[in-house]
Parts: structure tokens; sequence; C-alpha cells
């Protein structure tokens, strides 16, 4: 039995009448006769009493008419469902993502993908740069935005550049160093530095120790918190100064920001997982390219 054979019996069943049922199918009566006994066959009890005079459902048939009209009702939702997905209108998209970097767009960007699908359901992750990686070569993510790392090209994922950030340093406003434009490396060599762990940003991290080895000196590092925030909160507090990117600066930000020369850079890049990208991820991949190529990542 196939879903034919039972919009035939619905249509009968409704109409109580095989000639109206017939014309409303557009199929010929006998046939529709001949669909009607192989469903009685196929269940084995009679669905319609009929005579010359009347069709009667039984109360087997009225069961059967109940039931039909469930499924049928479920098929068209489930029907809309799939083509919802296939256009991006619906799915879930689990999307990685790191602090600072993201702050001044990701809630923004967000909101207006909500506003064009809004059946699609959206779950958020703070992670480490490493760690978004390691869930989306997992299949734990489906896109993230993060900083690249020295396994990145191996992990096989997608990857769109974002955005370049220099890394700067950022220290208290009566601090001397806020008199220059711009700061080298070896201007750092006696100060106290206050740099983001290892464990919560290698790239970077590891981008601040070669620009001091090749400035040629051993940085003094201070302290290494797993925050951001708590790197400014050091350099408010007078214990040191932060090498930080420059997305730190925000305008309720008191301290003072300098660009490090010769300029290094911190790239932020929106990564996918190839094997899942469904019609959800691919409208949101859109969505950040076209507010990346408008300008409106990065509004104020």
């Amino acid at each position: 039995m196939d879903l034919r054979h039972l919009r035939y019996f619905q249509a009968v069943a409704e109409e109580l009448s095989f000639s109206r049922a017939a014309e409303r199918l557009r199929i010929a009566q006998p046939a529709l006769s001949r669909a009607i006994q192989e469903v009685e066959a196929q269940i084995g009890a009679q669905m319609l009493e009929r005579n010359r005079r009347r069709v009667r459902l039984t109360p087997a048939g009225k069961i059967l008419l109940r039931e039909t009209g469930i499924l049928f009702e479920r098929w068209d939702e489930a029907m809309s469902s799939v083509r919802r997905t296939a256009a991006g209108e619906e799915g879930e998209l689990r999307i990685g993502y790191i602090g600072p970097p993201t702050q001044s767009f990701l809630g923004r960007l967000l909101h207006e993908y909500r506003r064009r699908y809004p059946l699609v359901s959206i779950h958020l992750e703070e992670r480490t740069p490493e760690r978004v990686w390691e869930m989306l070569a997992k299949g734990r993510l489906t896109v993230a935005f993060t900083r690249p790392v020295p396994t990145a090209e191996a992990s096989g994922l997608r990857t769109i550049l974002i955005r370049k950030e220099r890394l700067g340093v950022v220290m208290p406003t009566d601090h001397p160093l806020t008199q220059r434009s711009t700061l080298t490396w070896a201007q750092l060599s006696r100060e106290p530095l206050i740099v983001l762990a290892r464990r919560e940003g290698v790239g970077m991290h590891d981008s601040i120790l070669a620009g001091c080895r090749q400035a040629n000196f051993s940085p003094r590092i201070a302290y290494t918190p797993s925050l951001i925030g708590t790197v400014l909160s050091y350099v408010e507090a007078g214990a040191g100064i932060g090498v930080v990117p420059e997305c730190v600066m925000t305008p309720e930000t008191s301290l003072c920001f300098v660009p490090i020369k010769p300029v290094t850079i911190v790239p932020l890049v929106f990564v996918w997982q190839k094997d899942e990208d469904t019609p959800a991820v691919q409208r949101f991949r859109e969505l950040v390219i076209e507010w990346q190529k408008a300008g409106k990542l990065w509004e104020v």
C-alpha cells in the first residue's frame, strides 16, 4: 500500500461517492474501485459498505479515515520542513567563536540572520582558538569565528579571512611610551609584559615571543592570564604593559593603544566544516560575506 492508495480511500470516504471521488481525483471510476479493493485486501477488513444507492464507512473505515488525515497532515508538514531546510530557511547552526574579536559584530550579525531565517536554531560556544578548531574538526561545531592555529592547514576545514588585526601595546595613559605613535619590539625589552596564556591563543602568543626574539631579547613576562579582560585589568593596576590585538580597544577602554612596528598581524577567520556545508551554513556564510563587503562587521 502506498500514499496514492490512501489518498484514493480518503477521497471516497470524504465524498461517500465513488463517482464524485473519481471526478475529484481525475481518474476513471473502475480504477478507483480497484484501488479501494486493494486497500481492503491489504488491511484484511472492509472499509466501506456500498451498494447502488449509497456508500457508508464501516467502524474500521472511520478509524482509517481519521488516521489517514493525521498522516497526510504530518506528511505535508514534513515536506514543507524539507523544502525550508533545502532553502536554508530551517536547520541548525552550531557557532564557535572567540570573545573580544567578535564582540563588535557577532550579536548584530546573529540578529540579522535570525530576522531572515527565524526557523534556524542557533547554538553558541565560546572557546579558545585551538578548542574551536578541534570542535569543528570533530563535527561538534558547524561554523566558527576564530584565529588560525598551527594545525589549521592539516584540518581540511574551509576558511575566509575576516580581518587582519595589528598587534600593539596597551598601557595606562600616563605611561612614557604613550607619547609615541608606534613602538618597536626592542622598546619593550625593559618592560614587564602581560600577554595572554599560550593555551588560550597559541598563534598570538608565539607571534609575541617571535617578535621579541627577532629584536634580540628575552621578554620579561610578568603575567599570562587566561582572558584578555584580565590582561587589561593587570595593565590598569600598573603591573606592566599588555601586548594585545587592536580589537580589545573599545570606546569604553581607558587605556592607550600603540601599534608595534614592524607590523605584526593577527588574523580573524570564518571557518566551516566542508562536510557540514548545509543550506543553513551556506546562507549564514553568504550573510557574513555580504556584511564584510559592505563594511557592516566593523560598524560602531
